[in-house]
């Protein structure tokens, strides 16, 4: 890697080709994902030893302390005039390696994100559990710091949010926001939940429900007239509910059933799909990705599913429950591929009910549609979440690829 490229020009690169993510590791180029596909750059291989250069003068000498020890770090960090990023340094064969989320400086809209409204009136009720679910870079966390926005411009209220790390900055609007990071602002998910309920919150923020005492303290702060919200990596709502209850000891399970009967609002389970290709000048541009999503609404039959543990069941009663606000993946995924939003084949691959998928269409589709894109040679795409941005030509050459 040239000396005088730095961390600040690379990400440059990765605004201006509206990039989700960055790679950098060596015995390879810098790397971008770009609507979801990895696609290498035509810069120089990384060395050993170029991606300490490039990411430690971001670290504190307690996160590198960290790193030396763990031998990984979680951290965010913004770079003036660029934004922020949430990153990952881990050590990959021996060496430093390093991935990077862009974090909007902007918060979305909740129905700007293509989101149900059923979201919006969540955000209204006073106490309760709402989960958003999905795999990692689904967008999980810009669904949720969209619903705390909503809750800071429309209510006062005292929001505590707990990350690892955070994300998206909170400023005060209607409401009063205190944002803790894990590590630098308290020692655990635990402790920080347990000091949150002395600190006279309305509403919770838990970035993952990651263990065992953190879902019961998460459980418990929404039975005590609290809203709270918070992830789970499960692609389902039916799975969201196993993974938590299979985290409690087999006679403890009964007990969590009944608590998340009663104080459980909602599971939206979320996946990113490409848009599909337009032309641009005799050319396929991607218009970047859009939110399908599974949304499970605790209504009385909901509950009384949980209690009695027949989650099986609840494909069901999210396919009939329209008028309560639920869908199913399959009936989101129908919807955007009518409206010509995403291909039938990309819907395809993100659902394991292709035949049912396939009736709520209208299709003969087969369930070999949608397989996995290789990493492609650079091209200028949009971004996962925004549409296209404009090529500058004055600027593309002076730009770092300019000058390679």
């Amino acid at each position: 890697m040239p000396q005088d490229i730095e961390l600040p020009e690379i990400v440059q690169l990765v605004l201006d080709r509206g990039a989700s993510d960055l790679h950098l590791k060596p015995g390879q180029p810098p790397i971008i994902r770009v609507s979801g596909a990895l696609i290498r750059t035509p810069l120089p291989e990384l060395q050993k030893g170029d991606v300490e250069e490039l990411v430690f003068p971001y670290l504190s000498d307690d996160q590198k302390k960290h790193l030396a020890e763990t031998c990984e770090l979680d951290f965010s960090f913004g770079i003036e005039g660029l934004g922020r990023f949430r990153a990952n340094i881990y050590k990959d064969r021996g060496a430093t390696a390093a991935a990077f989320r862009v974090i909007n400086t902007q918060i979305p809209a909740i129905l700007d994100l293509g989101l149900p409204e059923i979201c919006i009136e969540l955000t209204n009720r006073p106490r309760g559990l709402v989960l958003v679910t999905g795999p990692t870079g689904s967008g999980k966390s810009t669904s949720l710091a969209s619903m705390i926005d909503h809750i800071n411009m429309n209510q006062s209220q005292h929001i505590l949010t707990v990350e690892d790390p955070i994300e998206f900055l909170h400023r005060d609007k209607k409401s009063v926001i205190s944002q803790r990071e894990l590590g630098t602002d308290t020692r655990s998910f635990t402790n920080a939940l347990r000091a949150a309920l002395r600190e006279d919150p309305d509403v919770i923020l838990v970035g993952e429900m990651r263990d065992l005492e953190t879902i019961h303290l998460a459980l418990t702060a929404s039975e005590t007239g609290h809203l709270v919200f918070s992830t789970v990596h499960t692609s389902s709502a039916a799975q969201s509910l196993d993974r938590i209850i299979d985290a409690f000891p087999s006679d403890q399970q009964a007990q969590i059933r009944v608590m998340l009967s009663t104080s459980l609002l909602a599971i939206v389970s979320q996946t990113l799909i490409p848009r599909q290709e337009e032309t641009q000048g005799g050319s396929p541009v991607t218009k970047g990705r859009v939110i399908a999503c599974e949304v499970l609404i605790n209504t009385p039959a909901v509950a009384n599913l949980i209690r009695e543990a027949k989650t099986e069941q609840l494909y069901s009663a999210m396919q009939m429950g329209a008028k309560q606000g639920m869908q199913t993946l399959e009936q989101s995924l129908a919807r955007l591929v009518k409206q010509g939003i995403i291909s039938e084949e990309e819907a395809m691959a993100k659902t394991s009910r292709q035949q049912e998928l396939a009736q709520l269409i209208g299709s003969h589709a087969t369930a070999g549609a949608g397989m996995q894109q290789p990493i492609n040679s650079y091209s200028n795409q949009a971004s996962p979440m925004n549409p296209p941005v404009e090529r500058d030509k004055e600027r593309e050459k002076k730009s770092l690829f300019g000058r390679l």
